[in-house]
This record gives C-alpha cells, structure tokens and sequence, in this order.
C-alpha cells in the first residue's frame, strides 16, 4: 500500500503520516513492559512450575558490592535460590562476587552490557552489541551462559526479538514489581508484590539503584525477609527461573 502511495506525489503527506503513526504505535507497545507484541515475552513461570507452587524471586541492576552480599545472606537463611539479572559492566568491576552468587546455588542473567537507559532506542546492530558483549563477560566470568534477558526498565523495540533468537535469549519480564528503585516504604513494596501473590508468579527487586528506606538501609534488605516468610507461610517455593522450566 505505502509503496503504491509513493508512486504519486500528492499522496506523499498521508504516506509519510503513515509510517510515523506506524513508527509511533511500535514504540508505544515498546514502552509497554508486559507486551507480547513485538515477540515472546516470558511473563510467568511455565504451568507445571505454577501447579508445583513455585515462584520466581528476580533481582535487578547488580551486582552491588553493599548491597548483594547482604542479599545473599538472607536467601542463605531462608534456603532458597534467586535469579539475578546481572549488568555487564558491573560484573566485569566485581567479578568475585558474581562468582559467589554462582557458588551458593543461584543463576545470573543477561540485563545488558551498560543497562543504558535509551536501551529501547538502539538499532537493531547496537542491540545485538549490547546483548552479546553482556552475555560474553558474564559466561566468562561465571562459567554459565546466561539463558534469560530482561531489558533495561522492561522497556524494548521491534529489534530485540530477532537478536533474542540469535543470541538464543528469552525474553524475561515480570508478574510482580514493587517498584523498589524509588518506594522507600517496605510496606507499600510488600504489599504490592504479595497482592494476589500464587504459584508461576515472576517477582522483580534491585539489588543495584535499591531504594533507601527513611533510616538509610537498602530497601531490598529490609523487604526481602518478610516477603520469603509470606511466601512460605503461602506455601510456595521460591526457584531460579532455569528450575521453574524443566
């Protein structure tokens, strides 16, 4: 149709009008996290994960060397497995303790190589730079090729599925978030990832750019004990996301 418009001039305006509402519409669905429309779009855990009562606890924007380790701690004390979406260029600086979130049992994942906030901006050959640089250092790093990628705030183009396939990536979002980059209050957070909380569900944190609470702790670190407490006392099972799908 555009290219029949093209072939005659005063139909230019309405083929150029065309394409930007084209363009304008897929990058609306680009800003729409929990969108399948640009391409597969992991939003729960597989059935058979829900049926058994497992859950996904994933943690964003480290490795932060205040922070995780303290992280690390508490899923130690609850015996439970977590899935962090690991920067690149933060584990290429903290290198030991990527390693160490490998030695106790947990999986890291592919969330960039510079968590760039225009991330949803890129072409289609800086994206595939961005994915496969991160995928190199934390494969060489950890010594596992990360499986799952998550992007940068959820927020993607139509150029990152077909780079997903090649890089053989899937795209990861989340059931529940307690937007924990900027709430302060562990309660609000609590609340907003324990609503409705059941099996298959996929619950995002920060371990990086974690809010402070008012007396100047870490946000996670105050929520997290009390969200693995609700979740067990629901019965549930938290999993690393390679787990849930076998």
């Amino acid at each position: 149709m555009v290219a029949a418009m093209l072939w005659r001039p005063a139909l230019w305006p309405w083929t150029l009008g065309v394409i930007l509402l084209d363009h304008f519409v897929l990058s609306m669905i680009g800003l729409w996290p929990r969108s399948s429309l640009l391409g597969p779009n992991m939003l729960s855990l597989p059935p058979a994960a829900a049926r058994r009562g497992e859950v996904a606890i994933t943690i964003d924007d480290g490795p932060s060397p205040e922070v995780t380790p303290q992280v690390l701690d508490i899923l130690d004390r609850f015996g439970v497995q977590a899935t962090f979406f690991c920067i690149g260029e933060l584990t290429e600086q903290y290198p030991d303790l990527c390693r160490e979130i490998i030695r106790r049992g947990h999986s890291i994942e592919n969330h960039s190589q510079h968590h760039d906030v225009l991330f949803s901006l890129f072409g289609p050959w800086k994206t595939h730079r961005e994915l496969q640089h991160a995928q190199e250092v934390l494969s060489n790093i950890t010594g596992h090729t990360p499986r799952y990628f998550r992007a940068t705030a959820g927020f993607r183009n139509m150029f990152l599925d077909p780079v997903l396939v090649r890089l053989d990536l899937q795209l990861v979002t989340w059931s529940k978030r307690g937007f924990d980059t900027r709430e302060s209050n562990p309660e609000v957070i609590l609340e907003r990832l324990l609503r409705d909380l059941k099996g298959g569900d996929i619950l995002m944190l920060h371990d990086g750019n974690a809010a402070r609470t008012f007396d100047g702790k870490p946000v996670i670190v105050e929520v997290l004990p009390r969200l693995l407490d609700q979740i067990a006392q629901a019965g549930l099972r938290p999993v690393t996301l390679g787990s849930a799908s076998r």
